[in-house]
This record gives C-alpha cells, structure tokens and sequence, in this order.
C-alpha cells in the first residue's frame, strides 16, 4: 500500500472530497511484509471501532465489533492478530464503506481504504502459502477453464448441479464444500462469442447512433453462463444503429483479485488491453457486459498497471452496457419501438456498479421505457463470487442479502434483474425461499439489457 500522503489543512473531521485510491504497489516485498500489514490493519481497525458507521454494511465490520467488545480490555488491543481473519473472511471487496460510508477516506490525513487493504492481507497471505477461500474456491475462480469443460457436457453439467439432485449436491456439500443450498450458475452448448459470430443482428436502420461503433468484452459469466445477456445487448445496440464486434481473450480476473493473486490479474490486464488497444484506436468504444468487470477495466487495473499506456486507455474507453444505452439516449436519441413492461421492475443496483461512480445507470436506463414502474434496491445482495457458493460462507451471503431481498419483494413488482447476474440468482433465492408472505420471487433477467431488449421486442 501507498504511505499516507500529507495534508496542509492540519486533521479534520470527515470529507466533502471525491475519495481518491492510490496505486497498489504489488510489486515490492514490502508489500507482502505479513507484520507490516497487520500493523496497518491495527491502525485502521482502530480508527473503525471508534467510528462504526459501517456496522451495517456486511458482516466483516460486526465481527470486528463483537471481537473487540467481546475481548477483555474492550479495545482493539485485546484482539488476537489471528483474529483479524475473521474480518478478512466476511469481506467480499464490494467497495461500499469506501465509496459510500467512510469518511477517513484519502484524501483525509487518515487514508482508509479498507477494501485494499483486505486485498494486500490476502495477497501477503498468498505469498505465505495461506491461499484465500482454500483450495476448492481457487478451483472456482478458474472460470474460463472450468466454462471450457463443461461447455461439451452442459446438460449433464447443469443437471448433476442442480439444486434438488441430492445425488450430487450433497457430496458436492461433503467433499467439496460447496454449499448443497446455493442455486448454482447453468452452463451453455454455445458461449455467447459463438452466437454471435453464427448471428450477428443487423443494423437498424431507425437507429440514430450510426456513428459509433463498440467492441464488447464478453466477461467470462456472459459468455459461458449467461449468453442471454450478451445477445440482448448485441441487439440493443444493433436497434441504435451501432457496429458491434464481440471479442473474449480471457477472464478479467476478478476472481484472482478477490483471492489476493495480483500478478495474475497483472497478466490479464496486459493480455486483455493488448487485444482491445486496436480496436480502440480504430474508433471503438469498450463495453463491459457485468459489473465487476468493468470495475476491473476502468480503475483496479489502472492501480496495479499505472504505467502501462495500453491499460490507461482502455479504462478511459470503457463503458458498462447500461451506461452506454444512456449515452445513447442523451446524445443521438433511442430508436422507436420500446413497449411499456408490465408488471413493474426491482432492479438491484450491484456494490460493483455503485463502485463505478457512474449513478444508477441501469435503472435510468429502463426509465425510458415508457409507462413502466422501476424500484431501485441499493443494498449489497451478499452472494461475492465464490463467497455466496461455499459452504462456510453461504450462511452469511444469506444473512446479509435477506434485507435486500425482503425490499425486492415488498415491491410486489413482476421481474427482477441486476448489473450483476450472481446477485439477481441469489436475490430470487432468497425471496423465493423465505418472503412468500410477499408472494414469492418474481420472474427474473439476469441483467436489465435483457428487460429492455423485451421491451423492444428483440428477445
């Protein structure tokens, strides 16, 4: 982690500044220095117990609190340093106290970034043959590997992870540890990159944003698990009139950054950037199809490659999918034809999406759909990757999306979607599981591009 940098206003209480995050600087061994982190962790554990503002974010900063209150001198010093990975463990890097409740942010004298500094304990952790999650999350996070396998076998996959195949999901639970209760992503016979390349949408001629032209980034999720979503984005676009290409080097790496594995996320950086540069140069812009990756894309990797050309600029060209539409919309104007959505729509706004500091840019998005009730949920659905999967952890996913999901269905809407598909599985989970005093889970899209590509009629 950086030092903290200097103030000239002299200490203060709070911040009115955009909060600022410094490069991570992965690459020295000072970084991985096991004692010095937990030095760091002590000065901002510190700094959180005499605050508590994020007492109600996730679990990780209740756990800090009850092991203080619960220690015997009833402060962070009679906390066993062993302890702290209790906190680390509940931490799902979703950004949210940094970007929404902190206020020691930088450029405050105090310099919290809590998230990075979670994400340096775990890389310090890594480095000392301590991986995050264990073996079988590790195996997890390989997701274009694991897409590749079960890609072939889909439906024997999706069936032997089905949730009522007790068969298999029970010794999944066993040997694994993967949670028997967690609705687990489906896999596909044809990625998305496949459909494209076999079905690509013509132009319309009614768009009016001809001038552009935009390369989508697939993500791992959307192209093995959810090709809807990049179908409906692809016809989007094509209905505004703009030149798509669909493009899928590898995973962003999201999954390696949430285990700590910093030098593997370096590499797909560099391998991504390189693929997309020419296409930027070309004109294109980028767009991401999920949140977290393009959080990854416009500002994770720029604090771990700030040196690299390639990497600045496509985090500048990139774009979430729904912020681009909008984009669209205020600048050349949306093509005709959106019909009003019956039923209403919840749409959950990811912690990765708000991490972005773009707005609420899907549930703007399906507000131009004309006559159509949106309900926005801005709380974190607890799911985290492989956090919501594992058996360890899945009790807390629960425990911390249940508000979300008891909002969602309070709204009695008919459909349900968010920026991030794995939140929108667990949501519907949940609500459908323990609110059926509120009717039940509303029929769901894993992402809002699907919703408005309904109500243009294209899906």
């Amino acid at each position: 982690m950086s030092q903290t940098p200097p103030t000239s206003e002299g200490r203060r209480e709070g911040s009115l500044d955009a909060p600022t995050r410094h490069v991570l600087d992965w690459r020295s061994d000072a970084f991985y220095d096991l004692e010095a982190v937990e030095k760091e962790m002590e000065r901002v554990f510190d700094i959180c117990h005499g605050c508590r503002r994020c007492f109600n974010l996730c679990d990780s900063f209740p756990r800090l609190f009850d092991l203080i209150d619960e220690s015997a001198t009833g402060e962070l010093d009679g906390v066993a340093k062993a302890d702290y990975a209790k906190v680390d463990e509940a931490c799902t890097l979703c950004d949210m106290c940094f970007m929404t409740k902190c206020p020691y942010v930088p450029p405050h004298e105090w310099a919290l970034d809590f998230p990075h500094l979670i994400l340096r304990y775990r890389a310090a952790q890594r480095k000392h043959g301590h991986a995050e999650g264990g073996a079988v999350s590790e195996q997890l996070a390989k997701t274009d590997r694991n897409g590749k396998l079960a890609q072939p076998i889909a439906p024997l996959a999706n069936f032997a992870s089905r949730r009522d195949n007790w068969l298999t999901r029970k010794p999944m639970e066993g040997v694994l540890g993967i949670s028997a209760e967690v609705e687990l992503p489906k896999y596909h016979s044809r990625t998305f990159t496949q459909r494209a390349a076999l079905q690509p949408p013509a132009l319309s001629p009614e768009g009016k944003a001809h001038a552009r032209k935009a390369v989508l980034y697939a993500t791992c999720f959307v192209d093995y698990n959810t090709p809807a979503t990049g179908v409906a984005a692809q016809a989007v676009l094509a209905k505004q009139g703009v030149e798509t290409e669909v493009v899928y080097p590898v995973c962003c790496g999201m999954p390696q950054f949430e285990h700590g594995d910093l030098e593997e996320v370096a590499k797909r950086a560099e391998q991504v950037s390189d693929v997309l540069l020419p296409y930027i140069e070309s004109g294109y812009d980028v767009i991401a199809l999920t949140a977290s990756c393009g959080l990854m894309m416009k500002f994770e990797w720029p604090l771990l490659l700030p040196e690299d050309e390639a990497v600045k600029r496509l985090s500048g060209a990139t774009y979430d999918i729904c912020e681009y539409v909008v984009d669209i919309a205020k600048k050349e104007g949306l093509a005709p034809g959106l019909q009003t959505v019956s039923g209403g729509i919840t749409a959950h706004m990811a912690c990765h999406a708000r991490a972005q500091n773009m707005g609420a840019k899907s549930a703007e998005m399906l507000r131009l759909i004309p006559d159509t009730k949106v309900d926005v949920i801005e709380r974190c659905s607890g799911h985290g990757g492989t956090f919501g999967v594992m058996k360890k952890t899945h009790p807390v996913a629960r425990k911390v999306g249940r508000p979300a999901a008891k909002l969602a269905a309070q709204k009695q809407n008919g459909a349900l979607c968010s920026d991030c598909p794995l939140a929108c599985k667990h949501l519907g989970q949940l609500m459908a599981e323990e609110m059926v005093e509120f009717g039940g889970a509303p029929g769901q899209a894993a992402h809002p591009i699907e919703i408005f590509a309904k109500a243009y009629g294209l899906i």
